[in-house]
């Protein structure tokens, strides 16, 4: 840890000291937040997006096939997996803030891989969900910790970087594991379902015991993990930071403004895996209305996947979508219009040109979620954890929803989905209420906030005080 001095300019003439704790890494050395063992943390995550992806979504398939679970069974078992990860997260990711990132990953991939052994002997369904469960349960503590730890120690500049990186890595892999796991589960049988992600979390076992001796950090309370926050609002104090991590910059969006788009984010988010984890369970409801194997249900049923990594790749180049609200709801009212086609519109290519809208709606309000979540926070395990709790409280509210329509109105196949959807309308109202209510009394265009511009400009358009300009009361109109 190396603890130097830097200036940090609060108004005109005013020059005052502020300490900077370098982030590991900037210091020399093979560290735990340098890029160079960055790299490690992304292939832990594509090899954990992938094993998930496999389990989880193909489970739906393997629970039918075996045990006779209809529409209204899976969107039940989609929601109890929902509702135990939005308890888990949050949590989990406050665990790891303060335990040791490392120690957290351990413990879940520990925790995935006995849960996954206990299914290869399971014989009743009751058994299966309580191994989905434990396995739930060990998952909590792995993706708000990647997250996390691709976050720290990084400069808005770097942080774009690192979150565009991160999307790609496993939206890439989810694609992979969705468009050939249909036809690993026919292939080599349904016991793959399990010793496919037992041998990935095996390895991903060892490379994180690797990478933490590669670190050199402590897995005591008092780890690296727990130094004072790297304040992106000082000067850089070396040169070596400044090209590790990226200059320090200025706010993209004034305070209110940006916690108001923090808080759509956490709406739409959630309301995008609402979408997802409903539409995810009902495909294989999906599939058998089309005529489709369970391998020819993944290929054309991922779609949207491969949509959604594209949309990943476009906003990781381009950074005009920051704080931009138009964008968030054209993605929000797409993603809604895609999803009630997928669900009500029983022809394979309404289904396919429908998932190409959600993939790319979701993969912008996805992205948008994590970027405003980790953007300007200093507790990344914990703000991980939020992240990754609403997306919980998402893949349990759709298919509960979904499920007790269908329990209510059992004779209209389509009560479910249009359920659902009339869900997804409240949150796009909820949308509203927050932007209406961030503006209120704000003057200027704020169409523009966001935009691209040179620093002086953009601070103008962005209503952002600076020394010259101090803030008055039209900046928040």
């Amino acid at each position: 840890m190396v603890l130097q001095r830097g200036t940090e300019r609060f108004g005109a003439g005013d020059v005052g000291r502020c300490e900077v704790v370098l982030p590991e890494g900037a210091g020399g050395g093979s560290l735990m937040y340098s890029r160079r063992l960055k790299r490690g943390y992304f292939i832990l995550e594509g090899l954990n997006s992938f094993a998930t992806i496999y389990y989880f979504y193909y489970l739906y398939f393997f629970m039918q096939k075996r045990y006779g679970f209809d529409n209204k069974s899976n969107l039940e078992l989609a929601a109890l997996s929902g509702g135990l990860y939005a308890l888990c997260a949050w949590p989990a990711g406050r665990l790891a803030q303060t335990f040791g990132y490392f120690n957290a990953l351990k413990l879940g991939f520990a925790i995935m891989m006995i849960s996954l052994a206990v299914g290869l002997h399971a014989h009743s369904a009751s058994a299966h969900v309580a191994v989905m469960c434990f396995t739930v349960f060990g998952m909590s503590f792995i993706w708000p910790t990647l997250e996390a730890i691709i976050s720290e120690g990084e400069t808005r500049a770097g942080l774009q970087e690192m979150v565009g990186v991160y999307n790609v890595v496993w939206a890439g892999t989810a694609a992979l594991a969705n468009f050939t796991g249909g036809a690993m589960l026919e292939k080599l049988g349904s016991n793959s379902l399990f010793y496919v992600p037992i041998a990935i979390q095996f390895t991903q076992f060892c490379l994180t015991i690797w990478l933490s001796n590669r670190a050199g950090v402590s897995e005591s309370a008092r780890g690296a993990e727990r130094r004072t926050p790297f304040r992106r609002d000082c000067a850089p104090v070396s040169q070596h930071a400044e090209m590790e991590f990226g200059a320090p910059s200025s706010p993209l969006a004034p305070p209110p403004l940006a916690r108001a788009f923090q808080r759509m984010a956490w709406v739409a988010n959630p309301s995008a895996y609402i979408a997802l984890n409903t539409m995810v369970a009902a495909m294989p409801g999906v599939a058998k209305t089309l005529g489709l194997s369970t391998t020819l249900a993944g290929f054309c049923c991922s779609v949207w996947c491969f949509a959604r990594l594209g949309a990943f790749f476009g906003l990781w180049h381009w950074d005009g979508w920051h704080y931009r609200f138009r964008w968030l709801l054209i993605a929000y009212v797409s993603m809604a219009g895609a999803f009630a086609s997928i669900l009500l519109v029983h022809n394979l290519a309404v289904v396919v040109v429908a998932q190409l809208v959600f993939g790319s709606a979701a993969g912008l309000i996805y992205y948008s979620s994590l970027f405003y979540s980790m953007d300007e926070s200093e507790t990344k395990g914990e703000h991980g954890g939020i992240h990754e709790a609403v997306i919980g409280l998402g893949n349990c509210a759709g298919p509960a929803v979904g499920a007790a329509a269908l329990q209510f109105s059992p004779d209209v196949a389509s009560s479910g989905a249009l359920a659902v959807t009339g869900l997804l309308l409240l949150g796009l109202g909820a949308l509203g209420v927050i932007w209406r209510k961030a503006t209120s009394g704000v003057a200027g265009n704020v169409s523009n906030w966001g935009q691209r511009a040179p620093p002086d400009v953009r601070d103008q358009r962005l209503c952002v005080p600076t020394p010259d300009k101090p803030a008055t009361p039209q900046h928040y109109r």
